[in-house]
């Protein structure tokens, strides 16, 4: 009874949401960060960031590792045509949450499964608009003086302190952490790195 990998499985990501979401699963895995360049290419647009940096993830690893399952994945947010990276210090942190408060911003994530024996590799991306509910100043000094904001795509965390900002999220929870579950298990169920057995 159980979730079983037909073949050892790589994370290629540090991300410790990334991490905590595939543990959920029961799956034993290892983790092997691919150190991809994050930056922007000129023209690119937030979706076919995060697929091109979810290949380049996961193809690194990959390549490698040819006999494994490696899964890479990308996740940004974005409001209005801006791109909210991971702020570094309390100013920039304050700078996105006042970005984001009262608005809408879409988070996109996108992954790759890749198996280079077996010569298959599969993409997507995915979508979640999240509202945010106005976060007076007060609200702002605390959180960004909290450790929670400097390592996360537009400095929140929808699993931790950050959850009382928002007012509303459509599609994947799990993709504003940063790996939409529901969607990945889907693919790793119709390529056959995973199984059910009851």
């Amino acid at each position: 009874m159980g979730l079983f990998l037909t073949a050892p499985f790589i994370l290629a990501s540090a991300s410790p949401r990334r991490v905590e979401l595939l543990k959920l699963l029961g799956l034993d895995f290892s983790v092997l960060p691919s150190g991809a360049d994050e930056s922007f290419l000129q023209g690119e647009s937030p979706m076919d960031h995060v697929l091109r940096l979810s290949g380049e993830k996961a193809g690194v690893i990959a390549a490698t590792n040819p006999d494994r399952w490696v899964l890479g994945a990308d996740t940004i947010v974005v409001i209005n045509q801006e791109v909210l990276g991971k702020p570094e210090t309390p100013e920039q942190a304050g700078n996105m949450l006042r970005k984001l408060s009262g608005q809408e911003h879409t988070v996109y994530t996108g992954f790759t499964i890749k198996r280079t024996d077996a010569g298959i590799a599969v993409k997507d991306v995915i979508a979640s608009a999240v509202v945010f509910r106005k976060i007076p100043e007060d609200e702002i000094a605390w959180y960004i003086h909290s450790k929670e904001p400097y390592d996360k795509a537009g400095g929140y965390a929808v699993q931790g302190m950050g959850a009382f900002f928002i007012r509303e999220i459509r599609g994947s929870y799990t993709n504003v952490m940063g790996l939409p579950l529901c969607e990945v298990v889907d693919v790793l169920k119709r390529v056959g790195a995973i199984q059910f057995i009851s």
